[in-house]
């Protein structure tokens, strides 16, 4: 019930049932939590103490008045058309700084404004008194009023000053994951998405916090759901490589490891200039990802990955190189030995999980290869083959590759035997070619927005003065005329 409330605003021109005088009082009690910790906050922020006189405090305290009660005022009359809230938004830029360094005093203003109806000047003072450091005993005030404000706050508004908003979200991010309390904020993150995302192509500065609330709290579906979107414009390349890689880990969570692997890869291929810690770890873990879901593990770099990553990568991930050369060996006792010889390393970049999943899946590819030479075999052959230790065993991998898709087979259990059979699908039912329609739909979007950026690259001053002058640089017409002697 609590958080389904919304700040009500007593109007003595009109009758107020009970239950809206309630809503206001709690609304209120929140508030004013939030004031206190912004007020201790403030005072133990380090400022010098100044001895002042009775008169002078006074005409302090006059003055702040004045000032709380014409930001108010202000922040009332002018949060109705979007016209006023152009000019409110430049004014409180103006004020910005006053507000900022008076923060325990503006946070009254909280209690007078309501934050569905006046988001604008209710973000520019919450995000002024969540700017200092907060008490973990004030903490859990802080969480809740911005849960709140997140939940009815004018998406027209915030848009306004997007920066300040992801600000506050991130101050809640950072409170939850200091109370060991992820769960808090995976709601309010989610919602704030929505909201300050133009389009669902976008990346925003939310996206990794969310995907890592989501991880740590084993969210994984929830999280899930907005790794579905396909992201096309990004602005910080820090936030590309973060939301890719806490997303490969949710795949992960869930055995979706065909979408892992994709992830994986854009972090691993993305354009960067100087190495990130970020690159490697995701490039471990797309090692380990391939070998559990492709059975096999290329180190030959795609041609669109950057020469720093070709050239550092491998290096960095030594341990992990050697044990998918290991691994394509087929001897599963060779793999078992290095595993044990390098526990450490896998243990200390908390991957020893995984590790264990790609000797596990080595029992897998061994059987799926006898699928390619046989039609009918033994359990007991496939026991021998696969290195496994009885044909129980046996059985139970076939069983478990059969219904995860991987092979098609039928076991005879009376006399042992297995016999393996082609991909029984036709593509004929309605649900496959619902399938193909989609993924033939989503490809041709994917292709118009291809052509949509090539076309806008193509417009780009930046990208014509470069090609500009690698052509005076390069000019290949004279190459042909003078191919032994020529100038750069």
């Amino acid at each position: 019930m609590n958080d389904q409330r919304q700040t009500t605003t007593i109007d003595h021109t009109h009758h107020v049932t009970y239950h809206e005088c309630e809503i206001l009082l709690d609304t209120q009690k929140q508030t004013k939590q939030l004031i206190v910790s912004c007020t201790f906050s403030v005072r133990d922020g380090g400022s010098e103490n100044k001895v002042v006189g009775k008169d002078d405090d006074n005409e302090m305290m006059n003055s702040n008045v004045n000032s709380v009660d014409s930001l108010v005022t202000e922040i009332q009359g002018l949060s109705g058309s979007s016209q006023d809230l152009i000019q409110l938004n430049n004014r409180l830029k103006q004020s910005e700084d006053i507000i900022r360094s008076q923060a325990s005093t503006f946070a009254s203003c909280l209690t007078l404004i309501d934050p569905s109806i006046h988001s604008l000047g209710y973000l520019y003072v919450l995000e002024a008194c969540t700017a200092a450091p907060v008490p973990e005993a004030q903490a859990n005030e802080l969480i809740m009023s911005v849960v709140r404000f997140i939940d009815v706050c004018s998406v027209e508004q915030i848009r306004l000053v997007p920066e300040k908003f992801i600000s506050v979200c991130k101050r809640l991010h950072e409170q939850v994951m200091i109370l060991g309390a992820p769960m808090r904020a995976v709601g309010p993150l989610l919602t704030a998405i929505r909201k300050i995302q133009a389009s669902s192509e976008r990346l925003t500065p939310l996206h990794p916090s969310f995907l890592q609330v989501c991880l740590l709290a084993k969210c994984y579906k929830i999280g899930f759901g907005i790794l579905e979107d396909d992201i096309c414009e990004v602005d910080q390349p820090r936030d590309f490589y973060l939301y890719c890689y806490y997303g490969g880990m949710i795949c992960i969570g869930l055995k979706r490891f065909a979408k892992a692997l994709e992830l994986f890869h854009n972090v691993v291929t993305a354009p960067m200039l100087t190495m990130n810690a970020i690159a490697v770890e995701a490039y471990k873990k797309y090692i380990l990802v391939s070998l559990i879901h492709l059975r096999q593990f290329s180190a030959t770099f795609p041609k669109y990955t950057s020469a720093v990553a070709q050239r550092n990568l491998k290096h960095f991930c030594q341990p992990y190189v050697e044990l998918a050369n290991s691994y394509s060996t087929g001897n599963i006792s060779e793999l078992k030995a290095y595993v044990q010889t390098n526990q450490d390393k896998f243990e200390n970049g908390n991957n020893l999980g995984l590790v264990k999943q790609v000797v596990s899946s080595m029992y897998k590819r061994n059987i799926q290869r006898l699928t390619q030479t046989y039609l009918t075999l033994s359990l007991q052959d496939i026991a021998n083959t696969a290195q496994l230790n009885t044909p129980k065993e046996a059985e139970m991998h076939v069983l478990q590759m059969i219904e995860d898709g991987e092979i098609y087979a039928t076991i005879n259990q009376k006399d042992g035997m297995v016999r393996f059979l082609e991909d029984p699908e036709q593509y004929k039912t309605c649900e496959m070619i619902e399938h193909i329609d989609s993924s033939i739909q989503r490809i041709m979007k994917l292709s118009k927005k291809l052509t949509t950026m090539d076309e806008s690259l193509s417009c780009d001053h930046l990208y014509l003065s470069k090609v500009g002058r690698e052509r005076q640089r390069f000019d290949f017409d004279d190459f042909d005329n003078v191919p032994q002697k020529f100038n750069l």
